[in-house]
């Protein structure tokens, strides 16, 4: 006699995580959906009340207006700056981490602390200061200036998250590779960094992605339109006129595929960086 199979019981606690979880990605999504869908429309629907919730008809007239604009220049400032940033970021992070996790020294855990403490230093507080150094030593309104200050804030995230990766490798494969005639350099490079890629995609996606949105500093730090960043170009559609809705989300819309093409390409990597490496140390 054949036995029926057995219905796996759904838990209350269950369906309120899927519920939580199901809310939070509508709540996250909407308004990327709103974007782009306002971007598609004609002046006239923008602001037509009621609103109406599909362009008729769908136009690509707002798209045009942002490519024609200097919105291209700014997307191309943007890109530079924070790929540099993410260069000096993660060689710098990778160099503290693996100092953080191997070695020990007097005063370790006290320079550790003061590391964390900067990230927590609000950006707005050394803002005049960052101002008058720019202009003294003539990093104003320039790439290097930019990629200095954004560097020297996101560093100390990154070396705090790559110090569990590598207190997570065994120092065997270190011995080795010495073992096998490498120097510590090349031991470093050669065997222990690629053992970190999931916490370089982690703190890769973090740099990346504050760099891209900052704003204040970004503000502060350039004068000529040519040097503005993505997010000082979209403060710019909002006038003493009003808002230019319509070109303001096709420049939106634009400004998020970098940072959804970076993720497509770590996803893997970011999410095994996030609940593995960062959670040791």
């Amino acid at each position: 006699m054949t036995r029926a199979p057995r219905k796996t019981a759904i838990r209350a606690d269950d369906v309120a995580t899927y519920v939580i979880l199901a809310a939070t990605v509508v709540f996250c999504l909407v308004p990327i959906l709103w974007a782009l869908v306002t971007s598609l429309k004609v002046e006239s629907d923008v602001v037509a009340y009621p609103p109406r919730w599909w362009p008729d008809p769908v136009t690509l007239e707002s798209y045009r207006l942002v490519f024609q604009s200097n919105m291209p220049r700014y997307y191309l400032n943007s890109l530079v700056v924070a790929l540099l940033t993410l260069a000096v970021t993660l060689a710098a992070g990778s160099l503290g981490g693996y100092a953080a996790a191997r070695f020990d020294f007097r005063g370790k855990k006290l320079v550790l602390f003061l590391l964390l403490m900067t990230i927590m230093i609000p950006g707005i507080v050394v803002l005049v200061p960052l101002y008058l150094m720019a202009n003294q030593v003539g990093l104003q309104d320039t790439y290097l200036g930019l990629v200095l200050v954004y560097a020297g804030w996101q560093v100390p995230t990154a070396i705090w998250l790559m110090r569990g990766f590598f207190e997570s490798i065994p120092r065997d494969l270190e011995e080795a590779a010495l073992i096998d005639g490498c120097t510590p350099f090349q031991a470093f490079v050669r065997v222990i960094l690629p053992l970190t890629r999931p916490g370089l995609a982690a703190a890769s996606m973090v740099v990346f992605i504050w760099v891209w949105n900052e704003f204040i500093i970004a503000l502060t730090l350039t004068s000529s339109d040519q040097m503005r960043l993505v997010p000082v170009g979209l403060y710019l559609y909002v006038s003493s006129f009003g808002v230019e809705w319509g070109p303001l989300m096709a420049a939106v819309c634009v400004a998020l595929l970098p940072v959804i093409g970076l993720f497509v390409v770590l996803q893997r990597q970011f999410v095994e960086g996030l609940t593995s490496g960062g959670t040791k140390g």
